[in-house]
């Protein structure tokens, strides 16, 4: 255990104090200025893929011809894809296991666990940096580390030492105070946040929250807070590392990871705001968004089909000891199907230790493997219009597997008593105590999962394992100068990349190979999309606002980029995928004045021409409708680094084009 070796100098703290925040952002800052809106960059300590994302950042590391990763720790989850249909799945795991041995990673096996959960329990250093392959990277901000959710290539940039570069976000400084009341966890904080700001009110900000009502939020607790922070379109969340913390590392066995990391007294923030936890209830997200928030209350007696538990939302023993708590000694309806998807391995051990598994299956719950499942589509399809409870972060239209899903997100609490119910209730209103939940000191720490890297000499011998279904990048080529496309689709505002490139159990096997994962593009919004994209060739997309907000996945902008997307013209992005979509060679403009939105049509053909110079000139460019003959003015956001990175066709082939020429 050690002092805040993240505190600022003697001169910012007579300026005044900083938050963690800027204490984590200076402690690693290789280049730009702290300034809301300045491109920096920082450093980055640890990293983390998913199998979902994971496949491709290994192809981009071989891309990259990169001997071993530079990081201090970089850790390869399986918990996507764990449903064996057929042989991609496993395949992929195999090739993943080969790339961790060859370039230097940690393999975390099928079945141990969800990433986010499990890089906490195992990983999670205070005042690290870490980037992950997945949005809900921001989970580990719990533990007072600055961790983003990036896409795929970005990553890959990381583990080969590069910085990871962001727009400089505004702190917004959430001052928690009381306790929560009985029946009430944490997801009821987070759903809070939603209802007030929506799906949109995080954008290009920082969360940190700070205050008195901190003390009765455990380490987990706060993970179920920063995780769904991603829900918000915040660039992170952060906590400090405190005495909850040191508990939870002390729980795990790894209290010698321990340094504090907390505000200065006199620390301020850009935006404020307050919650009195003492005065909430609980709350719920109707579908299909997670911004769309009321009180349970509101909602009662709408009838239940299925509830599931579990979920990098909610991952937590204390979570899963509380519905085991509430339906013990009682019995789940008939027409309900309450299905409990363990976090981790180490919780599932903890569960049965605790005689919390047996409560459970008594009551009727079906028990899945440790992963994340349901939650990206994976098995645990709903049945078309039937109310689905889900403590889960996200409810977008059909990303549960079912095209017209009604999936609600909730709190364990909320979930269990529609589950013994079978309407959506109030969990005050049963006819029971609150449930008191005891849970152990310290965690069935397992970490005979977990596979570490080899010596370098036996790394550079490893042969990569490809099986047929293992694709190829896309050849990316460069940005024309002239680019006249047509507009083969248009979409409304708040359009996930789960819409844009669906995951579940059809897409997602997949995933490795683009070519045929590019059949899947927009099919949720227009199944008649890649067969259009196909026959025009270059063209382009238009979009509302909040356009690709959810996953990381960049499959969304690679996929499409196979079929041709050159040009998105949007109200506004969500920030991982407006970045995939640089990284990858797309441009992406902004109108200037949202009402030209609604004069641009399916089939129209834009133009912009001279688009190197036009970049070049400033943020303002032209974009001409030629069958319309209108004239509209958009704006790019693009730095002098990222202008580099779209004309030359993303970052891969930036990187070739500079290794050939020696720049």
């Amino acid at each position: 255990m050690g002092s805040n070796t993240v505190g600022s100098n003697a001169g910012e703290r007579a300026a005044g104090g900083r938050n963690v925040a800027r204490k984590l952002i200076a402690s690693h800052l290789v280049s730009g200025e702290m300034a809301p809106g300045r491109e920096i960059g920082i450093h980055v300590d640890q990293t983390l893929t998913q199998d979902a994302t994971g496949t491709m950042v290994m192809l981009e590391l071989e891309a990259l011809d990169l001997d071993r990763v530079r990081t201090d720790v970089s850790v390869q989850y399986v918990d996507h894809n764990l449903l064996q249909a057929d042989e991609r799945n496993m395949a992929d795991h195999i090739f993943l296991r080969s790339a961790c041995r060859r370039y230097g990673l940690w393999y975390s096996k099928a079945g141990n666990g969800v990433s986010h959960p499990t890089h906490m329990q195992r990983f999670g250093v205070p005042g690290a940096t870490m980037v992950g392959s997945d949005s809900h990277t921001c989970a580990a901000g719990s533990l007072g580390m600055l961790a983003v959710g990036v896409g795929g290539l970005e990553v890959a940039m990381a583990m080969a030492g590069e910085p990871l570069h962001v727009t400089m976000p505004e702190i917004w400084g959430v001052r928690l105070t009381g306790e929560l009341p009985p029946w009430l966890s944490a997801k009821d904080v987070i759903l809070e946040m939603l209802r007030r700001h929506g799906v949109r009110g995080g954008v290009n900000r920082i969360i940190e929250y700070h205050g008195p009502g901190l003390a009765s939020l455990t380490a987990m607790d706060r993970h179920v807070i920063a995780n769904m922070g991603a829900e918000l379109g915040a660039t992170t969340t952060v906590f400090p590392a405190d005495e909850r913390v040191l508990e939870f590392l002390r729980g795990e066995g790894r209290e010698g990871d321990y340094t504090e990391i907390v505000a200065d007294p006199d620390a301020s923030y850009d935006v404020t705001e307050e919650i009195d936890l003492s005065s909430l209830e609980p709350l719920i997200a109707r579908p299909s968004s997670p911004g769309d928030v009321v009180p349970v209350r509101e909602v009662a007696g709408e009838e239940v089909h299925q509830v599931v538990v579990g979920s990098s939302a909610n991952p937590g023993l204390r979570d899963f000891a509380s519905v085991a708590a509430i339906v013990k000694g009682r019995q789940v309806p008939p027409q309900v199907s309450l299905d409990v998807n363990p976090t981790s391995r180490q919780i599932l051990v903890d569960l049965t230790r605790m005689g919390a598994t047996a409560d459970l299956v008594q009551a009727g719950a079906r028990i899945h493997q440790a992963g994340c499942l349901g939650c990206i589509g994976m098995g645990q399809a709903p049945a078309i219009g039937r109310n689905s409870l889900r403590t889960f972060p996200r409810n977008f239209p059909g990303r549960s597997g079912t095209k017209d899903d009604r999936v609600w997100l909730c709190s364990p609490e909320t979930a269990a008593a529609a589950a013994l119910t079978g309407r959506i209730t109030d969990p005050r209103d049963l006819d029971m105590d609150p449930p008191a939940v005891r849970l152990p000191d310290r965690s069935s720490v397992n970490r005979e999962m977990l596979e570490g890297p080899p010596p370098e000499d036996e790394a550079r011998a490893v042969e990569l394992e490809k099986a047929p279904s293992i694709g190829v990048l896309p050849e990316l080529d460069p940005l024309p100068d002239e680019l006249e496309v047509p507009v083969v689709i248009k979409v409304g505002d708040d359009v996930s990349t789960d819409e844009i490139l669906q995951a579940g159990a059809r897409a997602l096997p997949y995933r490795s190979d683009i070519a045929r994962l590019a059949d899947f593009a927009f099919t949720r919004l227009d199944e008649g999309y890649p067969e259009r994209a196909r026959a025009a060739g270059p063209h382009a997309v238009v979009g509302g606002r909040n356009y690709g907000q959810g996953s990381s996945r960049e499959h969304a902008a690679i996929a499409p980029r196979h079929l041709g997307l050159r040009l998105v013209l949007v109200r506004g992005y969500a920030r991982i995928h407006w970045q995939n979509l640089v990284n990858f060679g797309i441009l992406p403009i902004e109108f200037a004045d949202e009402a030209d939105y609604d004069r641009v049509e399916q089939g129209d053909v834009l133009r912009i021409g001279n688009v190197r110079d036009a970049l070049k000139a400033g943020n303002e460019i032209e974009v001409r409708n030629t069958t319309k003959d209108e004239t509209y003015r958009a704006r790019h956001r693009l730095s002098p680094r990222q202008r580099d990175l779209v004309t030359a066709g993303g970052q891969i082939p930036l990187l070739r084009e500079r290794a050939a020429t020696g720049r």
